[in-house]
């Protein structure tokens, strides 16, 4: 193991977690609203946002798949380090990381049970923008509309029409991440 590995965990792990996890429950309520997090450093090409996804929700019982685009060595003993998250494949996982183009086909993941809905996969996307604009979303935890850059529509509405089914999103960039439930309706 090497330093960078020890490196870039929350500097004040309370609180740091505490707001990462505000965050990320506040991202996933209010499809669209996009949030900020501190405190994570980790290795390229994980951004800070992911990072911190990773510190506050995977642990030693949440198994972890590593995209193509984010699975090298650097970051896999980060997160062991950090997390201590075993890493599957993407039929296991019930995280993955990675680009969108990455992360492809999206079918591969688990989308729940009838009886278990929630024993599906949660994607965090890595997106090179992440802003208020582009594909409409409505539904739950959304007054009326909201806009959300998304690196494609069609794959997210065919999510949504699997509901109770499917997986759950976040979008990161940067400091910044967003939740896209599989309730929330998705037109381009």
């Amino acid at each position: 193991m090497t330093i960078t590995h020890l490196d870039g965990g929350f500097a004040d792990p309370a609180r740091d977690a505490a707001h990462a996890f505000r965050a990320a429950l506040q991202a996933m309520a209010r499809p669209g609203r996009i949030e900020a997090v501190r405190g994570a450093a980790p290795p390229a090409p994980c951004s800070v946002a992911a990072g911190a996804l990773l510190l506050t929700l995977c642990d030693t019982t949440t198994p972890l798949y590593l995209a193509p685009s984010h699975d090298t060595d650097a970051l896999r003993g980060w997160i062991t380090f950090h997390t201590g998250a075993p890493f599957t494949g993407p039929e296991h996982a019930m995280f993955a990381l990675g680009t969108w183009a990455a992360l492809q086909p999206v079918a591969r993941f688990a989308p729940g049970t009838a009886e278990y809905p929630d024993r599906s996969a949660t994607l965090i996307v890595e997106v090179e923008a992440l802003a208020n604009r582009g594909a409409t979303l409505t539904g739950p935890g959304i007054e009326t509309q909201a806009q959300l850059s998304l690196p494609e529509t069609e794959a997210f509405a065919a999510n949504r029409r699997r509901f109770p089914l499917g997986f759950d999103s976040y979008l990161t960039c940067g400091d910044r991440l967003a939740g896209l439930p599989r309730s929330t309706r998705v037109e381009g």
